[in-house]
């Protein structure tokens, strides 16, 4: 592990302990990576009379829900699954059928949070028959669509579709695709030694009640999994930088994108497909927090430089959700991240002649090259519509983000091979504003500009 400096170290471990002593946290782990890579660990507390360490499990409650739908995605993209099959399609007979597999993973689909019967996390779990048939017309909350509804019962439904198209528990599948793949060899459904029991703490006393922990059965998949610092370490790694052994980039990207808002007004917290976003400070962070009676958990990870932390404490509460941002804050602080050495990229300096000035009507814009044949418009002043443009087989180009997602850009080229005019989706961009030598549409007056 490439260590941060002495300074950088005891200002984390001090903002660690302030937690731990403040929160009344029996035990208390954190780690901080940088560019994927973890750079500080550390503990306070005690685990049976001992410091916790890397291999000491806790429970992480819905960060569970992250590996489900990275399964998920995997069945999209080998074309099992659509995003916008209803659940009927895959899981027939649930009073719930008519939400989509979007809508599950982004919590959306106006589900009733909890599941009939008694508090599911502090007693035994039942089937997934069971508690299919405990569903009815009831568990909509909501018009599908219309809000953010956080479900751990939605997540319950996606765990069977995954059990099912897999043949084997959704646990079993999460384990060969997803965590064999990443090393995560110390994730699992049950405790196994060494691991913290879970504890409540009182509210005015400095005594603590052991919770209760039970196997969820068919709500499993909505918080049942064990992990310890060193695996979530390489799980937010991969929310920040992926792997292509378990999904695409373009696929983890697509997690990441903001599905949902949980504070419209405000705009920090949202949702993509299974995971937790936050705007913090200028950061995109992607990751999930996890809550089980007795246990606390969260992992953030910036895919913009592979930063990233990991926290995990064997409370029911008392944990400020500020600790794994504070740790990051103070990280930059201390450490500010040097900047990557420009290099040259490989790309096709065919298309060099397409770079530079572009016009969309009067306004200007800027199309660069980058690696390969990718292309990025934006625009030369302070207002206008960017994006980022991946190369197709077929010679065009396909939005990636913002105005121009998923649009086409095509080069409109004259019979002698010259280029003539960029259209995007309809728009023409020349190389002059409002070419009279382009097609532009409503054409360009005779008299041109006056």
């Amino acid at each position: 592990m490439a260590a941060v400096l002495e300074g950088t170290a005891r200002a984390l471990l001090r903002r660690l302990a302030i937690e731990q002593a403040e929160a009344r946290v029996p035990s208390l782990l954190a780690t901080v990576l940088r560019d994927g890579e973890p750079v500080w660990s550390g503990a306070r507390g005690q685990v049976e009379d001992a410091p916790p360490g890397p291999a000491t499990q806790y429970r992480i409650g819905s960060i569970t829900k992250t590996l489900v739908a990275t399964t998920v995605m995997r069945l999209r993209d080998e074309g099992l699954v659509d995003l916008n099959d209803p659940l009927d399609k895959h899981l027939p007979g649930t009073a719930v059928g008519e939400v989509t597999i979007a809508q599950l993973l982004s919590h959306t689909a106006g589900l009733t949070a909890e599941p009939p019967g008694p508090w599911w996390e502090r007693t035994a779990g039942v089937d997934a028959d069971t508690l299919t048939a405990s569903l009815d017309a009831t568990a909509a909350r909501h018009r599908p669509g219309r809000r953010y509804h956080y479900s751990n019962v939605g997540y319950a439904l996606l765990g069977e579709l995954v059990a099912r198209h897999r043949g084997v528990p959704w646990d079993e599948a999460v384990r060969q695709e997803v965590l064999e793949p990443l090393g995560m060899r110390d994730t699992t459904p049950r405790p196994r030694a060494p691991h913290a029991r879970g504890y409540a703490v009182h509210p005015y006393a400095d005594v603590l009640l052991p919770e209760p922990e039970h196997d969820a059965v068919a709500m499993a998949p909505a918080g049942q999994l064990w992990s310890t610092l060193g695996d979530l370490g390489r799980w937010a790694a991969f929310l920040a930088l992926g792997d292509q052994a378990v999904l695409s980039r373009a696929t983890l990207a697509e997690m990441r994108e903001p599905a949902a808002v949980d504070d419209a007004d405000a705009w920090t917290g949202g949702y993509g497909l299974g995971v937790q976003l936050l705007r913090h400070r200028g950061r995109r962070l992607a990751g999930h927090g996890g809550s089980m009676p007795g246990f606390l958990s969260l992992v953030w990870a910036d895919p913009a430089d592979g930063t990233g932390v990991v926290i995990l404490a064997n409370a029911t509460s008392g944990l400020r959700p500020a600790i794994g941002t504070d740790l990051l804050d103070i990280l930059d602080a201390h450490e500010p991240a040097v900047p990557r050495a420009w290099r040259p990229a490989q790309c096709d300096t065919g298309l060099l002649e397409l770079t530079g000035p572009w016009y969309w009507g009067p306004a200007p814009y800027v199309l660069r090259l980058r690696s390969g044949r990718d292309l990025t418009i934006t625009p030369a002043g302070v207002h206008g519509r960017a994006s980022r443009f991946a190369a197709r087989e077929d010679g065009t180009w396909v939005g990636l983000e913002g105005y121009y997602a998923g649009e086409t850009l095509r080069v409109v080229r004259r019979p002698d091979g010259t280029v003539s005019h960029l259209d995007l989706n309809t728009f023409v961009f020349t190389r002059a504003p409002y070419d009279p030598a382009a097609p532009v549409p409503g054409g360009v007056e005779d008299d041109g500009w006056r």
